[in-house]
């Protein structure tokens, strides 16, 4: 870190901002009320697929990122790595359908949980990631990663426990409405990793540019999901799924209303698009210019940073207990991950001569891994 130049600071600092502003933007328009469009009545901003369509438009926002990045260094006449561009573009449609999916499934339990837990259980998608990548992928799990996985799922036992325990009181859903959110985090996590082994075995032998990748995918997400928010206004389903006096699956008609009535969620509601452009652009950056291990470290430091915001402003009630099991697994949860990525073992292994440094590059050559999804 004393190394970096002030470019990679810039990074860092961006994604750390932009990635925590992501999920604290989302949840602020989730508990903010304001009058709709049937009876007068102040309520909160139940839309989660409507967030979701504008969480694809900032990764379509990628796309002309990647354009204006091509066409600027094209007359600047600097070299631009273009990778193969003779691939197919629907090749992102599968995988932007799971995206949808997870994002949607993701976005429904934030609204029903803690913006604290939804960030921490998000960790799972290592351990689905890694069984799904022996089925399909082939890879090899070795006993470093299943060690980082089992203190993954204790971590994530430890957050769901305090929910459950601790919780209950602290939301407009109840604990029935925490347990599901928490339950319906952990399922999307499923899908994620389907997409992430998808984009593994099918996208990545193109070499496509990932910031040209995250914008078709943005692309296909945002088409779809938007032209599936009309028969989600036909559907009805029950409380807390919907919070619609009409029980609709979802109303744009209504979101809008919102909005028109409050500056706070068109703030975050577009607080939440455009930080998800700048994060996936930061996150994408600081892969090329430092490493994974980097982002891996700043993706924790922002779990930090949403947790004490959510403790700050009320959205989590703070007893001492629920500190300390959030804390605990947390701990194990973040332990797990470096464990997983091998950022403990090979190292010490190297830096006590028991491994020499080509080996430690060896290890991960067949290993499970994320390749464009960042958000």
């Amino acid at each position: 870190m004393a190394n970096w130049t002030k470019y990679q600071f810039f990074l860092a600092s961006m994604m750390l901002v932009t990635g925590s502003l992501n999920t604290l933007s989302t949840k602020w328009a989730d508990n903010t009320k304001a009058v709709g469009i049937d009876d007068g009545i102040p309520r909160k901003f139940d839309h989660p697929f409507l967030q979701a369509v504008g969480m694809f438009m900032g990764e379509l926002s990628c796309l002309l990122a990647f354009n204006i990045l091509y066409f600027y260094r094209k007359k600047k006449d600097v070299p631009m790595e273009l990778g193969d561009q003779t691939f197919n573009r629907l090749i992102f449609l599968p995988a932007a359908m799971l995206d949808m999916c997870g994002t949607s499934l993701m976005y429904v339990g934030l609204n029903l949980t803690f913006a604290s837990s939804f960030q921490m259980l998000r960790g799972a998608v290592i351990i689905f990631t890694a069984l799904l990548s022996v089925a399909f992928l082939r890879s090899r799990i070795r006993i470093y990663m299943w060690i980082g996985m089992m203190l993954i799922v204790f971590g994530l036992l430890f957050v769901g426990v305090s929910d459950v325990m601790f919780g209950g009181t602290s939301t407009g859903t109840g604990l029935n409405g925490i347990i599901s959110g928490d339950l319906l985090i952990i399922m999307a996590q499923i899908i994620v990793a389907t997409q992430m082994v998808y984009e593994q075995k099918f996208i990545m032998k193109y070499n496509v540019p990932a910031l040209q990748a995250v914008g078709w995918e943005g692309f296909f997400g945002a088409s779809v999901l938007g032209l599936l928010l009309i028969p989600m206004y036909y559907i009805h389903v029950g409380h807390p799924f919907s919070t619609d006096p009409n029980g609709r699956l979802e109303n744009v008609y209504d979101a809008f209303a919102k909005m028109g009535h409050s500056w706070q969620l068109i703030l975050a509601v577009v607080g939440n698009i455009v930080s998800i452009a700048f994060f996936n652009f930061s996150g994408i950056s600081v892969m090329k210019e430092m490493n994974a291990t980097t982002r891996m470290v700043l993706d924790s430091c922002r779990t930090v940073v949403i947790w004490v915001v959510s403790l700050s402003v009320g959205w989590q009630a703070f007893t001492w207990q629920s500190f300390l099991l959030q804390s605990f697994g947390f701990v194990l949860l973040i332990g797990g991950t470096f464990v997983y990525n091998n950022v403990i073992f090979a190292p010490f292994l190297v830096r006590h001569n028991c491994l020499r440094p080509e080996d430690e590059d060896r290890l991960s050559e067949s290993e499970p891994g994320i390749l464009f999804s960042v958000s």
